[in-house]
């Protein structure tokens, strides 16, 4: 019987490596980062062995503490919320915090709800409406497109068929609203880890922290690819 490989952070090849974020973010100008959204947001995951504990937005924000200690952080996530509750609820503390960083993930709880085909437009437009509000505050923001996966085990057998579907296709508008608005977006729905489902949490649904992991590291090199261009 073949070896089953188990892997860990520091061997996985998504992760980031020692030091690299570090180096990413060297002389990185933020002293003020705050989220905003759902279960993405918050840092909803299951543990693995070998893998930070730290979920999604907490690890981004102790990477770019240990660059600049002072850097001030604000979670407001918070799951089960709809884009629309996301602006309602977060968007006036987050612009009382005065970020000059934000990073922002919703839509997943509308895309999951029958009738999302029919709403996809309306929560663009909350996503953009949050977007631009943190923006005129003058914060850089990131937006995330999340991992789609093959299959959705957990979601009843009546929308499991469109589950997949549907989260692409929230994954491909994000994805159009961060270019419209010109955000730091972070497309993981066709990461190589969204068919493995031994990075998915027990509840079939949300990312594990292997996915947590890979997800602070790509945020964490588009980040450093914008403070630190290669030469052409």
């Amino acid at each position: 019987m073949a070896a089953v490989t188990v892997l860990t952070e520091a061997a996985d090849p998504y992760c980031l490596r020692a030091g690299e974020a570090e180096r990413l973010l060297a002389g990185h100008p933020w002293r003020r980062f705050a989220v905003l959204g759902d279960s993405i947001a918050e840092g909803v995951a299951d543990t693995v062995p070998g893998y930070s504990l730290m979920p999604y937005a907490d690890r981004v924000a102790a990477e770019l503490t240990t660059v600049r200690p002072e850097l001030a952080y604000l979670n407001l996530g918070r799951r089960g919320l709809r884009a629309h509750e996301v602006r309602a609820g977060q968007l006036a503390p987050a612009l009382a915090f005065a970020p000059d960083l934000a990073l922002v993930a919703c839509g997943a709880n509308d895309a999951l709800r029958p009738g999302y085909e029919a709403r996809a437009d309306a929560v663009d437009a909350e996503l953009a409406a949050i977007i631009r509000a943190l923006q005129e505050c003058g914060a850089l923001v990131i937006t995330v497109s999340i991992f789609v996966r093959p299959v959705y085990p957990s979601l009843p057998s009546w929308l499991r068929p469109t589950g997949t579907e549907r989260m692409a296709t929230l994954g491909a508008r994000t994805t159009a609203v961060g270019a419209a608005c010109g955000t730091v977006h972070i497309d993981l729905a066709d990461h190589p880890i969204a068919v493995a489902m031994d990075s998915t949490s027990s509840d079939g649904l949300h990312g594990n922290a292997r996915a947590q992991s890979v997800a602070a590291a790509e945020t964490i090199r588009a980040l450093g690819g914008m403070l630190h261009p290669k030469e052409p």
